[in-house]
């Protein structure tokens, strides 16, 4: 019961769960330009400030919009399926 209020009262205030998600993206931009030393870097683009990050933001959003297509393609069925 406890995790239904927590999941209701982060929908509830949906918005600010947004901003601070995106805050501390931001944060952690913000320290990886600071205090990462990128000598060791193997492409241009992991010299970058957050690569890493946005790299794992994106890929986070790639798999929940793949799961989503594969998922409508046929494996989720109508609620009423059984009933038929």
């Amino acid at each position: 019961m406890r995790l239904l209020r927590l999941i209701e009262f982060l929908r509830n205030r949906l918005k600010a769960v947004v901003r601070l998600c995106l805050a501390f993206l931001g944060c952690l931009i913000l320290l990886d330009a600071l205090l990462v030393d990128k000598e060791g870097a193997h492409t241009w683009m992991e010299h970058l400030p957050g690569f890493w990050a946005l790299f794992g933001l994106g890929g986070c959003i790639l798999l929940i919009v793949l799961s989503k297509w594969y998922g409508h393609l046929g494996i989720m069925k109508r609620e009423e399926y059984y009933d038929e």
